[in-house]
């Protein structure tokens, strides 16, 4: 029992795609396309409270006030989502099974953003590059190849080789939201 991680860490571990939009989105409106949809599930979903608390912290109210009145487990995700936007190390690590559809417009959103100058986009995309990298795998390849798009690569073949398919997937779609973004 000793290797379960403690309530903190699950709660961290489960809500990391939550915690990381957030804190993208605070750093770069917009740039977070399913935000808005991810956060009217958790709405309907009963997290009326945690919703209500995020969208206060995305408008702008960052002080510890925030979390008075939340249960533990929102007071934890509220709490990740402060540090995170104080420093982007302080991020829980995101889940290696990364869902493509989910994954694909917030990647393309900070690199983007990061080729436009936004220096928290940067620092956020540098701390998920170093957990895909720990994560090995098609994550691993990905990690290297944030520095080649940001700089303005775009060729998929080039960019997914060595992936199997499930990354090149992924990597297409990253592309894709990014050329969308370029075209706006």
């Amino acid at each position: 029992m000793a290797d379960m991680p403690d309530l903190k860490e699950q709660i961290l571990i489960t809500h990391s795609g939550l915690i990381h939009r957030v804190v993208m989105d605070c750093g770069n409106p917009g740039t977070v396309p399913d935000l808005e949809q991810v956060l009217q599930q958790a709405e309907a979903n009963d997290w009326k409270q945690l919703v209500s608390t995020i969208r206060d912290i995305m408008s702008g109210k960052r002080d510890e006030s925030v979390l008075l009145g939340l249960d533990d487990e929102d007071r934890v995700i509220v709490d990740a989502i402060l540090k995170g936007l104080q420093d982007p190390a302080t991020l829980p690590p995101l889940q290696t099974e990364i869902d493509s559809g989910m994954a694909a417009p917030g990647i393309a959103g900070l690199i983007h953003a990061s080729r436009n100058g936004n220096l928290q986009a940067l620092q956020i995309i540098g701390n998920i590059a170093q957990q895909m990298l720990a994560a090995g795998g098609d994550m691993g390849i990905l990690a290297g190849r944030l520095r080649p798009m940001v700089e303005g690569e775009r060729d998929v073949d080039k960019l997914s080789e060595k992936m199997t398919d499930k990354g090149q997937k992924l990597m297409l779609e990253i592309i894709e939201e990014l050329l969308k973004l370029e075209a706006n």
